[in-house]
């Protein structure tokens, strides 16, 4: 059976669909030599390459797929070859026949809540929804914000035409010259909410997400620190991205490897440090 590159790949957990359209697109994916086009079709017997490396696909994978929140560093580059390595890429478990996917990363000056996954459909789903999907955001500010900002903000109008409004802004609090603000927004995009309020003429010098969709970053979990997300909140993301839940392990384990006893997040409003 055929299918098109980027569905496959994404599919074998190489990365989004979007990603391997932008490989294809800078010419680093070659399939039997020549190089892919967007809307490819291969099968069994094709060869991938990208940048020179053979891409095994149709591979057989080992156990079902897994997904696990992270509490990112301010400061972390997610990319593999980043130098130092971010440390989840020594710490999270090796899956045969799967990568490691994050679900709308933020930038590197960004911290808090990153989800990761070795299922490339669930991956591909969610990113199309990401206008859609909902986030939480804690930015620190400088100065305050007057009411035409933040009204302006709540608006969630982009300069690029498009809107993560309308999105609800509380005042967090402060120290000396800046001040907490707490966001909900339609995406989880953090560059959209860290625009949002460049926009109302606001300098943000933190910005943390909380919460992706209804997944909420653990407040027990310590920044760079990763678990396996709960059976509850596999299947809230699984729902997102409206897909069948794949089966399970048996019992989800933590990073220390100790079985999971954690309850599904309840609907109580969570406090996170932002220290």
């Amino acid at each position: 059976m055929r299918e098109r590159v980027q569905k496959l790949l994404a599919r074998e957990g190489y990365g989004s669909r979007r990603e391997v359209e932008r490989w294809v697109r800078a010419g680093r994916l070659l399939i039997n030599g020549v190089v892919a086009e967007l809307g490819a079709l291969v099968g069994p017997a094709d060869k991938l390459e990208l940048d020179g490396r053979p891409l095994r696909t149709h591979r057989p994978v080992e156990g079902p797929a897994r997904c696990v929140m992270y509490h990112r560093a301010a400061g972390e580059s997610l990319e593999a070859d980043a130098e130092p390595p971010a440390k989840i890429f020594s710490e999270l478990p090796k899956r045969a026949g799967r990568r490691w996917i994050f679900l709308n990363p933020m930038h590197p000056s960004d911290s808090g809540l990153e989800l990761l996954t070795t299922d490339g459909a669930l991956a591909s789903a969610l990113m199309r929804r990401a206008s859609t999907l909902g986030g939480k955001f804690a930015l620190r500010v400088r100065g305050e914000a007057t009411a035409t900002q933040l009204a302006q903000i709540a608006v969630g109008a982009l300069d690029d035409g498009t809107n993560v409004g309308p999105a609800k802004v509380e005042a967090g609090g402060g120290e000396s010259a800046n001040r907490w603000y707490e966001v909900e927004a339609r995406s989880p995009r953090a560059t959209a909410v860290r625009r949002l309020f460049t926009l109302a003429g606001l300098e943000v010098n933190r910005l943390m997400r909380v919460a992706y969709g209804p997944i909420a970053l653990d407040s027990a979990l310590t920044r760079g620190r990763h678990r396996e997300l709960t059976a509850a909140e596999r299947a809230l993301l699984y729902g997102l991205a409206e897909l069948a839940v794949p089966e399970a392990d048996a019992v989800p384990r933590l990073a220390s490897g100790k079985p999971s006893s954690r309850k599904p997040p309840s609907r109580r409003k969570r406090v996170v440090s932002r220290r």
